[in-house]
């Protein structure tokens, strides 16, 4: 029986924790949908939007170059759900480490538990965005089409 209270998953690239960090910090490069608002400035705060299923409101709570990037989501509306609203308060968490010549990145979504219902859609879409669409733009350099 796993004890796991948050959505966490690991991704390794041959690419440097600074390029790493700037790649994370650039989600109009790797998330599908419209975001307004900086995304890379400490106390920012950014809106997300994706068709008329996703909107929040995310704050750049802590931005440590090369080392760790968190998001505070502020504000939600899940609208594939009952509680529309299992997103606000919860923390999106980018931790960046070198490890043997590689950088591992361990992303966790503090609030994303497998007890919500939301778990099942929004790990699924975390894994195709983190294991997917940001491993190939720090890869490639290059912004990815849309995941979904």
């Amino acid at each position: 029986m796993s004890d796991q209270k948050n959505y966490t998953t690991t991704i390794t690239v041959d690419q440097s924790p600074d390029e790493v960090f700037k790649a994370i910090n650039n989600p109009r490069g790797w998330w599908t949908g419209d975001i307004e608002g900086d995304t890379d400035k400490l106390g920012a705060e950014f809106v997300y939007k994706f068709q008329d299923l996703h909107n929040s409101k995310q704050k750049v709570t802590e931005l440590v170059p090369g080392k760790k990037v968190v998001w505070h989501v502020e504000e939600a509306t899940l609208n594939f759900i009952k509680n529309k609203q299992e997103w606000k308060g919860t923390d999106i968490v980018f931790e960046i480490a070198a490890k043997d010549g590689k950088t591992d990145i361990t992303f966790t979504h503090v609030g994303l538990a497998p007890q919500i219902e939301c778990y099942g859609a929004c790990s699924d879409a975390w894994h195709t965005l983190l294991h997917g669409n940001l491993k190939r733009l720090i890869e490639t350099g290059e912004d990815q089409p849309a995941a979904f």
